[in-house]
């Protein structure tokens, strides 16, 4: 049951994630926050169905093993406790995990956003050597050296060869870098894989080993190291995967910033030491030191750009740590609605299990140990689920976010390039920081509304998961109660049959109806049926562990017989074999030994198990024997001495003879093979010097009830003798 409803969620989730997937790359915001809100229900949905399934099971067991209600308590909160610490664990890896979620998506910011700068530097820094192309050849307009048409015509050829080659060269390192990506995205795929096996096999490995009872707490401590070793052996796979995949897409745009660089290069040399010396006066020498006065001019350009990049760099890494500042703000936040939830339910049902004071301190116990595990289980899910819409709310928020540091940039580098400004320049910057604090403003107003709406829609989901905790408690505290009625209702009845025996000896006694002969004839019918039934009893016994000595012994002949065989011919081949030695026969007669012993220990173990099953059951049916016998005793006294039955009595069927009944017994018996007669000294009355006391512990209620009446017999004898 608890396999299928695993494979029902895999299901779930799985239809969920095919219903987001489209044929784009890419998907919508409103995508994502559907394919989120449903896995969250899928999970709620899962969790309620995995434990009423828990619930049900254990009622299952208990109705099966029909252990006492004490022990039935004491092994539910041992299983509670258990699953408590179980929850702690997996509480304690979700929030590590979480957190090394969030370390990873900075790392990916840092990633694209080291990418993104190294793409857009090539088109500006290829731009700004344009430019400086362009004001050499004003330059030289102004001379008179070069009409405008000229160097319109030179300008424009030059942008259009060199930007065809560029994005030549883009487009080719964009389809390197996908077919880069995929590869490495099969060769992930292909390790996944292989660790998936590997760690099956580990898990197999540690579940096939035996854990005693008291080794549960080690047991569930090394399945969870296991997992968690797992987990961060693919956790380290990926992390080591994307670097790699970072650093050879990083290398490809470098090679293409390289390449970029040498066509300008080359396109440049052509127009200085060959288009210009034809279509101007001016001599090679001098196209040479324009050249060079171009080289020159470009520096301090390639020094401000980097000034620039590394400005952008640093407010990057600024955003980045305010960041990480909110996600420590919201784990903390997270902890405290753990806290407070956490303590307002434990309040809550400690009220309630005060004001029912009538159960005990097991009971009282297991009541809140089962509060407490649920509670646990629906806290970790809603832990996930804020973190999830913490995650959506920052990816709402990422546009407008982008914009305005793109502002703060732009605002910050005019600032830092010109030292001295006019009247108008400084206008200008002051407009640029008032339409930034408007940004921010409305961001932080957007901020506001969007947190408040999914925090409406966490205390919602909230809402719904504890009134879950609340109906499930409802039923396990309904259960208490049932289970303490039953336990007050079963002590008063035996307490008023006890009563009822009583009053009706002194009722017997008393009584002017029965006479000694009645009341002699009475007993002695009693003891007459306890004597057959207890013939009867020991008679089935008896014949029962005959038939289970005699069948033991053809499965040993039988069994032993196929041994020898087996052994015999092995040896044949052995002894037949010339170059066999001493020593492997002497190995073959010690396999003989130790085979013959492990079989005669499985018959034997096989042999008691039989020897219980019918024990118990010959227990039990003499156990209903003796009560039937009783009962019909007592209405027979109450009907002699005219005393009204206080006790409704059960039907009873008056037992067979014993032969007949033995016989009866015996037909429905399915007796196992024969086996080979071994172990004949082997005595008989053994298996029931073996299994005596287990029959005394079945019978013992009804001998109690014997005995007491054997006690009001004597008292009725002596007023029979009166």
């Amino acid at each position: 049951d608890f396999e299928e409803l695993q494979k029902q969620l895999d299901s779930r989730l799985q239809n969920t994630e095919m219903s987001g997937a489209h044929n784009s790359e890419f998907q919508t915001l409103e995508d994502l926050e559907r394919r989120e809100r449903e896995y969250s229900e899928h999970i709620i949905d899962n969790m309620e169905a995995f434990w009423k399934q828990t619930d049900k099971a254990q009622q299952d067991f208990f109705d099966r093993s029909k252990c006492s209600s004490a022990k039935a308590t004491k092994i539910m909160m041992d299983l509670t406790e258990k699953m408590i610490a179980v929850e702690s664990l997996l509480s304690e890896s979700q929030d590590l995990q979480a957190m090394d979620i969030q370390e990873r998506l900075f790392n990916w910011e840092l990633m694209v956003k080291m990418i993104d700068s190294l793409k857009s530097s090539i088109p500006e820094e290829c731009k700004s050597r344009l430019n400086t192309v362009s004001n050499i050849l004003d330059h030289l307009t102004v001379k008179n050296n070069l009409s405008v048409r000229q160097k319109e015509e030179l300008l424009t050829d030059l942008h259009k060869a060199f930007w065809e080659q560029l994005a030549h060269y883009s487009n080719e390192c964009m389809q390197q870098s996908k077919d880069l990506v995929l590869k490495r995205l099969e060769c992930r795929a292909k390790k996944k894989e292989e660790f998936k096996h590997r760690q099956e096999a580990e898990k197999e490995s540690l579940l096939s080993k035996t854990f005693l009872t008291e080794d549960v707490h080690h047991f569930l401590k090394a399945y969870h190291e296991l997992t968690e070793k797992h987990w961060q052996a693919q956790w380290d796979l990926e992390e080591e995967d994307d670097c790699e995949s970072t650093e050879a897409v990083t290398d490809l745009y470098k090679e293409l910033y390289s390449k970029a660089s040498h066509a300008l290069a080359e396109l440049v040399t052509e127009l200085f030491l060959q288009t210009l010396p034809v279509v101007t006066n001016l001599s090679v020498r001098e196209c040479e030191l324009l050249k060079e006065e171009w080289q020159e001019n470009l520096v301090p350009q390639l020094e401000k750009w980097e000034n620039h990049r590394q400005i952008r760099w640093k407010l990057f890494q600024e955003q980045l740590l305010q960041e990480k500042e909110l996600w420590i703000t919201e784990y903390a936040l997270s902890a405290v609605m753990q806290k407070h939830l956490s303590e307002k339910e434990e309040k809550i049902i400690q009220g309630v299990v005060s004001r029912l004071g009538c159960l005990s301190d097991e009971s009282v116990s297991y009541i809140l140990q089962k509060h407490r595990l649920l509670l646990c289980s629906v806290l970790r899910r809603l832990t996930f689920r804020r973190a999830g819409m913490a995650v959506l709310a920052c990816m709402r928020l990422s546009r407008k976010k982008s914009s305005l540091q793109e502002l703060r940039e732009q605002h910050t580098l005019q600032k830092g390039s010109s030292l001295c400004q006019d009247e108008d320049q400084w206008q200008l910057q002051k407009a640029v920081e008032s339409h930034i604090r408007e940004e921010e403003e409305k961001l932080e107003e957007e901020t506001q509304e969007i947190n408040l709406e999914f925090h409406q829609q966490l205390v919602t989901e909230i809402q719904e998961a504890l009134q879950f905790l609340q109906q499930h408690m409802q039923q396990v505290i309904g259960q208490t109660l049932l289970q303490y009625a039953r336990g007050e209702a079963e002590k008063k009845s035996s307490d008023d049959g006890q009563d009822f025996k009583e009053r009706l000896v002194e009722s017997a006694v008393e009584s002017v109806y029965g006479t000694s002969n009645n009341i002699n004839r009475l007993v002695q019918n009693y003891y007459q049926q306890l004597g057959k039934i207890t013939e009867g009893y020991e008679g089935k016994k008896l014949q029962h562990l005959k038939s289970l000595q005699a069948e033991r012994n053809e499965r040993i002949r039988l069994k032993n017989k196929e041994k020898e065989l087996a052994l015999k011919e092995k040896h044949t081949k052995g002894l037949l074999n010339v170059s066999s030695t001493v020593h492997q026969r002497i190995v073959l007669q010690q396999n003989k030994i130790l085979a013959r012993f492990e079989l005669q220990q499985q018959i034997r173990l096989e042999s008691l198990k039989q020897k219980l099953l019918g024990l118990h059951r010959l227990g039990t049916e003499l156990e209903n024997q003796l009560r039937e016998a009783e009962q019909d005793f007592v209405s027979e006294l109450a009907v002699l001495t005219r005393v009204p039955l206080a006790v409704k009595k059960k039907p009873s069927k008056r037992s067979k003879p014993a032969g007949e009944k033995g016989n009866s017994k015996r037909q429905t018996f399915q007796s196992p093979k024969p086996a080979e007669k071994e172990d004949s000294h082997e005595n008989i009355q053994e298996p029931h010097g073996i299994t005596s006391g287990f029959c005394r512990e079945v019978s013992e209620s009804s001998h109690e009830g014997e005995t007491e009446a054997r006690k009001n017999s004597k008292m009725l004898k002596k007023k029979g003798s009166r």
